[in-house]
Formats: structure tokens, C-alpha cells, sequence
């Protein structure tokens, strides 16, 4: 019989343990087939958060580093530069990338350090129990935001595609979504697309991948899809932000 489908070899098997519905194990899915496909496992290296992925270093079957809270891009340029030739990815949720991993994260970027992010928004700490975030939307109500966020005392979201597009060292930066079927391969595109960046030495990639939480926004898996419809992607619209791919780095 002939195999149709099968697990990416970039996955090991270890059983996950996100919460049913949540869709970081479809991101993980995506990044794992990007890489075998690329032909890219023996030289990658991924740096694992801290959060809901912490343990993304059991579920990757290549490298893996775990860094400090908000430390992955600190990690991981240095880890492209002792290895140059290496596939370096971080993978991150809005705690640890727009929080206290911003400083990071911007100047990394702002360097043009050929790293590729993974940047995973659910817009609510979800492993600390449902805190608000700094991608948490207006009016949202979360375990620190019981009345929904105020804007007059919390301020705005952060939108990091939007700000990181803005540096020129930014070369490829990408909103996406895995509520359906044909978003879940345009953000498999987005990913592929972000290693080739990295690989051709452009300089920064990241893909952010809008993502539910039903157990912190207390829905139903269908029902946080929904919602990730109706209210993230107005805000936080899908689409390419900076795509340098076309020049050499550093000549924009």
C-alpha cells in the first residue's frame, strides 16, 4: 500500500502536552516539515522558550537549546555565530518574545541576525493561567484583565510584525493563521520561506502565527477558532509586512 501521509522525521514521539485544541502542535507540525524538506535537520538548532512550549526540545528531533525567559534571540545569535552555517530557529510565545524577551527580540532584528523566529500569539499567558499579555486585545477579558483590558490603564497591543518591519534589518516578516485548512499551508509557505532567508543570508525572518487557547479563553476548540476569527485577525491582520528576500543583505 501505497503511504500518503506520515509524521515528519523532525518530530520525535513523544506524546505533547498542550491542551486539546490548542493548535501549537499544528505549528510544530509545520516548522518539523519545513525543515526535513529543506533537507536542513542535521544543522538546525532550535532554542525552546519559556511558556507553553518549554518543552518544544522533546517534540524537535534536532538540536535544541532551552533558553531563559525572553532569551531565545539572545541565544540564538549566539549560536549563529559559533555556527554559521547552522539553521537557527527560536520558537516563542507573546509572553516570552513581547514581554520580557522585547529588548531581545528588537535588537536582534534591528542587527540583522540571520536567525529565523517563530512567534506564536494567542494574545494570553497561557501555561501561568490566563494572565493578561502584551498581545492581549482590547476589551479582552483574561485572569488579570476580569473587566477587560482598558487601553487607558494597560495601554495597546503589540503589534510585532508591524514594529519589526520597520528595521532594516528585518528581511522577511509574516502574519499568519492555522484556523483552516488553506491558512494552515500558507503559514507552512511562511515558515518554509522564512528558513530559505536564513539560509541565503538575508538577515532576520520571522513568522508570527496567530493561535487559540481554549482552555484560557474558555471555549471550546471550534468555538476559539471562531473567536481568533472574529476578533485577532481584525486586529492583528494576516499578511506580509517586509519581505527583503530579493536583495543582498545589507542593501535595501
Amino acid at each position: 500500500m501505497a503511504i500518503v501521509y506520515e509524521k515528519s522525521k523532525m518530530l520525535t514521539d513523544a506524546p505533547l502536552h498542550y491542551c486539546p485544541g490548542c493548535t501549537h502542535g499544528i505549528i510544530h507540525k509545520l516548522v518539523a516539515e519545513s525543515l526535513q524538506e529543506l533537507d536542513v535537520g542535521g544543522k538546525a538548532v532550535g532554542v525552546a522558550p519559556v511558556g507553553c512550549a518549554v518543552m518544544a526540545y522533546n517534540y524537535f528531533a534536532c538540536d535544541m537549546v532551552e533558553a531563559p525567559h525572553g532569551r531565545a534571540p539572545a541565544i540564538a545569535t549566539g549560536l549563529k555565530r559559533a555556527l554559521p552555517d547552522g539553521v537557527i530557529f527560536t520558537y516563542q510565545g507573546d509572553g516570552d518574545l513581547a514581554a520580557i524577551g522585547t529588548a531581545e527580540t528588537v535588537h536582534a532584528a534591528t542587527r540583522g541576525e540571520n536567525i529565523t523566529v517563530i512567534f506564536v500569539n494567542n494574545a494570553i499567558y497561557g501555561m501561568t493561567g490566563g494572565q493578561m499579555a502584551p498581545t492581549t486585545l482590547p476589551g479582552q477579558v483574561t485572569q488579570t484583565t476580569p473587566y477587560g483590558r482598558d487601553v487607558t490603564v494597560s495601554g495597546f497591543p503589540v503589534r510585532v510584525c508591524e514594529m519589526l518591519s520597520t528595521l532594516s534589518g528585518v528581511a522577511y516578516a509574516e502574519r499568519v493563521s492555522v484556523d483552516t485548512v488553506p491558512n494552515i499551508r500558507k503559514a507552512k509557505a511562511a515558515i518554509k520561506k522564512a528558513f530559505e532567508t536564513q539560509m541565503a543570508k538575508k538577515g532576520f525572518s520571522i513568522v508570527e502565527v496567530l493561535s487559540t487557547c481554549p482552555t484560557n479563553w474558555g471555549l471550546t476548540p471550534l468555538e476559539a477558532l471562531e473567536w481568533l476569527r472574529q476578533n485577532m485577525m481584525p486586529y492583528y491582520p494576516l499578511g506580509v509586512y517586509q519581505d527583503r528576500t530579493g536583495n543582498e543583505k545589507g542593501v535595501f
